[in-house]
């Protein structure tokens, strides 16, 4: 990328993030490769009436006082509460950290109320809590401690994006949704966000339908762990879906992701990436088994 297309870009979200000018970028690039700048939902973006977030209670109860308590206490504090049991406790003292802009409290908040953990589940809510984090840390270096919160806000605002908050001005938007899982992965090289987006590819949402670029964004998801990335790049390779067949190798890359969920456990999540392995090994020649194993040696002895 030349640098006056970086700088232009660069330009572009920060005026989209609601940044000011000043705002200044320090060409940190991700392991995966050059910054790729996307567009955040902007205020103009018909979201006005959106629920707002939680702020600090007016009489903040003794365990999140801001005269005994710091916001990073606040945070570890709401924690241990949730691990108790105690839940209007730990969302008091969230909700105290995460009104100090502390990025966990923030993210934690948004979970909750996305999954239902421990309140009532909130879509709209948790959007906001993602939303207030991506912007106010889109541009923190990949290597900071806060970047995988970050990193998975910009993932659930994909989620959000993809399938719509019913009842909500929050539409199924499959094109700002890609944007949300590129910026992800390819500035902060998150592989959640990588096998999203190469899911977007395989279907042909919200991108056209290319089968290399899900495949390269499934591999850098896949040489990072992840199972599901591993088995869809796997069954790619080995069936030739809209890449070149490569069976020995796909049927490597399905073995790694069963071996994954074999030593985790089978769930129902997983059961399909089992389905698949069985299905490929059975068809496989011994030619292809054998060139597999060799490959999955290799794989064994380059990470000890």
């Amino acid at each position: 990328m030349r640098t006056y297309d970086l700088v232009v870009s660069c330009s572009l979200i920060g005026l989209a993030l609601g940044l000011s000018p000043a705002a200044s970028f320090d060409g940190t690039r991700a392991p995966d490769g050059p910054v790729v700048a996307v567009p955040m939902p902007s205020e103009t973006h018909n979201l006005g009436k959106t629920t707002p977030l939680a702020v600090a209670p007016t009489t903040p109860s003794l365990s999140v006082s801001p005269r005994t308590t710091t916001p990073f206490e606040a945070l570890r504090s709401g924690t241990q509460a949730l691990r108790d049991g105690k839940t209007d406790q730990a969302v008091s003292a969230l909700e105290y950290a995460a009104a100090k802009g502390v990025p966990g409290a923030i993210w934690k908040l948004g979970r909750m109320y996305a999954d239902g953990e421990g309140v009532d589940q909130n879509k709209l809510r948790a959007f906001e809590y993602f939303r207030t984090l991506a912007r106010a840390h889109a541009y923190d270096p990949p290597n900071t401690q806060q970047a995988r919160f970050v990193a998975n806000a910009f993932v659930a605002l994909g989620h959000f994006y993809l399938e719509g908050i019913p009842g909500s001005e929050v539409e199924a938007d499959p094109n700002r949704a890609q944007e949300m899982y590129r910026y992800a992965a390819s500035y902060f090289g998150d592989p959640d966000a990588q096998y999203h987006l190469g899911q977007l590819y395989l279907e042909g949402k919200g991108v056209a339908k290319e089968g290399v670029q899900a495949a390269r964004w499934f591999r850098r998801a896949a040489e990072k762990g992840h199972r599901g990335a591993q088995a869809l790049l796997g069954a790619m390779l080995f069936k030739g879906d809209g890449v070149a067949r490569q069976a020995a190798m796909g049927l490597f890359w399905l073995t790694v992701a069963k071996d994954g969920v074999t030593k985790d456990g089978v769930g129902a999540e997983d059961a399909w990436i089992t389905e698949i392995y069985s299905s490929a090994l059975a068809k496989a020649t011994r030619d292809e088994q054998a060139l597999a194993y060799r490959y999955l040696e290799d794989w064994m002895r380059n990470r000890r």
